[in-house]
């Protein structure tokens, strides 16, 4: 077994830290919190997020305080900005593998291992800046904690010490206080919506699950509320107010920021899970233990197996639904949705292993998607080389259209991850249609694992020349520099970091960036004049301050 963990690290180190700092961090979702982590070194304020040297209220400081401790060490970079998610990574596998060994064998264990380094969109995840990482771990951690109290609650025979009785619920809780500190009170909301949904299957029955539920709470929040009160005592009630309101918005259902028809939400889950999607989609709901497994397992042992499916499966659906309805983002907190869906496709497949139990629905999706995103790859070139005959049709989008004039040329190393893919899918396909599910999944995640880490490495550094290293070259050139860069007509918080922009400096020179397909105006604001246009940004220096920003800001 120490082989195994020794092993399981390795592919870890392999799959996760290299590189890390290849490419550019992508702006927003990577660059808001690494400049979160950057304001902190710079004014010593851990406690409140800053923005542009402003309260930023959308994001607790756990993950922040993380990054900048990576920043500390590594330096202000991207590596440093990705490093504490390739740790993540690091533990997750360590854990899934613990977990999976201990509840039901060491194959099942490395199955699981394989579906988190194998698939795509969790596997990325582990080497952006992102987030969703450790929010998803502490919540899976804080839920599995009080899954273990409840297990030993009921199997308990011998007396034992307060702490023998209650370490998991409380250590889960700490954890759950952790994931509030990382990502907001939607931490709490969706265990408890967890708990409440298991409760509520079993008609709200069950030796003191309501005392339970009510310790679970006091031990989450006496973590969260630590970080709170010294907040509120550094920066007065205002404190809990903005970020109240500012947690609230995340739940607030609005047309133009929400995530749109839940169909999308399926899609991105069924193929940005891939092939860990695929597996699972048999047991995303019922119980699907064959009586050949039930009359060879051990009874308790077949009964934890049971529940902890239960338990993944209304973690899955109440992610799905509690994203689908709100304003979030349907990519970036999809992610929760992933420990569910790599432990229920393993256990799909580890059944197929045991007892022969293949769902045909597996057999025909892995070929299809496996296929298709090789594909996408494959022909990702030549749909770059057919943008200016697509801007015919689409031809507002000038920003495209100069992104796609700069000249990047795609090579033989683009195509590779598609070819990956798509054999690998078809060797899984091949495999699983000859009862060889062992090999099918071995095959499926191998694939999946080498075309996540090779896109990394090859086409996500085309896709961000394309989409923005013209600015972040402008920025960077600027950086500690007297200025003040501004963005018109789009968001973005990359100004900061690559200009390294410091507070309370009085600019010399002021900058504006806008895209080709809306100057805002710029051309015409006394003052301004271009100094160059590249991959659809143009860039202009105004040689007096207006009073007033170009309309589009």
């Amino acid at each position: 077994m120490r082989r195994d963990y020794l092993l399981v690290f390795g592919l870890a180190i392999l799959f996760f830290f290299p590189f890390l700092g290849a490419v550019h961090l992508f702006d927003q979702y990577e660059v808001n919190s690494a400049e979160c982590a950057r304001e902190m070194l710079v004014t010593g304020e851990w406690v409140r997020p800053q923005i542009g040297f402003q309260p930023y209220w959308d994001s607790p400081p756990m993950f922040i305080w993380s990054q900048a401790i990576s920043m500390q060490v590594f330096g202000v970079n991207e590596f440093a900005a990705r490093f504490p998610n390739a740790i993540c990574g690091l533990i997750t596998l360590l854990l899934v593998f613990r977990l999976g060994s201990r509840l039901h064998d060491r194959m099942f264990a490395w199955i699981w291992v394989l579906a988190w380094l194998g698939s795509l969109l969790p596997h990325f995840y582990f080497r952006s800046g992102m987030i969703d990482p450790w929010f998803n771990l502490l919540v899976f951690c804080g839920l599995y904690g009080f899954i273990e109290f409840r297990w030993q609650f009921l199997t308990a025979k011998a007396p034992a010490t307060f702490w023998q009785k209650y370490k998991y619920m409380i250590v889960g809780g700490g954890l759950l206080g952790m994931a509030i500190m990382t990502m907001g009170f939607m931490a709490y909301v969706i265990v408890m919506l967890v708990l409440g949904l298991y409760w509520a299957r079993y008609r709200f029955r069950g030796k003191g699950y309501l005392k339970h539920l009510a310790l679970f709470t006091a031990a989450a929040w006496a973590i969260a509320l630590v970080w709170i009160g010294i907040g509120a005592a550094l920066h007065g009630a205002d404190f809990i107010r903005h970020f109240t309101n500012s947690q609230i918005r995340h739940f607030s259902i609005s047309g133009d920021h929400a995530s749109g028809f839940w169909g999308n939400q399926a899609l991105i889950l069924l193929l940005g899970c891939f092939p860990a999607s695929v597996f699972a989609l048999p047991n995303l709901w019922g119980d699907k233990q064959s009586t050949d497994e039930l009359l060879e397992s051990n009874t308790l042992a077949a009964c934890m197996r049971s529940d902890l499916v239960t338990w993944m499966q209304l973690l899955f659906w109440v992610g799905f639904l509690l994203i689908s309805l709100t304003r979030s983002d349907a990519v970036h907190y999809s992610s929760l949705c992933f420990f569910p869906l790599t432990y229920l496709g393993s256990v799909t497949i580890w059944r197929a292993v045991r007892w022969d139990v293949q769902p045909r629905i597996t057999g025909y999706l892995l070929p299809v998607i496996g296929v298709f995103w090789g594909l996408v790859a494959l022909f990702l070139p030549s749909l770059e080389r057919q943008l200016e005959f697509a801007g015919r049709f689409f031809a507002k989008d000038v920003f495209t259209l100069a992104a796609k004039a700069s000249g990047i040329e795609w090579g033989v190393a683009q195509m590779a991850p598609g070819l990956i893919m798509a054999a690998a899918s078809v060797a899984g396909w091949y495999y699983w249609k000859n009862n060889r599910p062992w090999m099918s999944a071995q095959a499926a995640f191998s694939g999946g694992a080498l075309f996540t880490a090779l896109s990394s490495l090859f086409i996500f550094c085309q896709i961000e020349e394309h989409t923005q290293r013209a600015a972040i070259e402008f920025y960077e050139s600027r950086c500690d520099q007297e200025c003040h860069i501004t963005p018109v007509g789009f968001k973005s918080y990359a100004p900061f970091f690559y200009a390294r922009q410091k507070p309370g400096a009085e600019p010399t020179r002021v900058f504006f960036v806008a895209r080709t397909s809306d100057l805002c105006g710029l051309p015409q604001t006394p003052g301004c004049r271009e100094l160059y246009r590249k991959e659809g940004f143009v860039f202009f220096e105004c040689l007096s301050v207006p009073s007033v920003l170009p309309a589009g800001e």
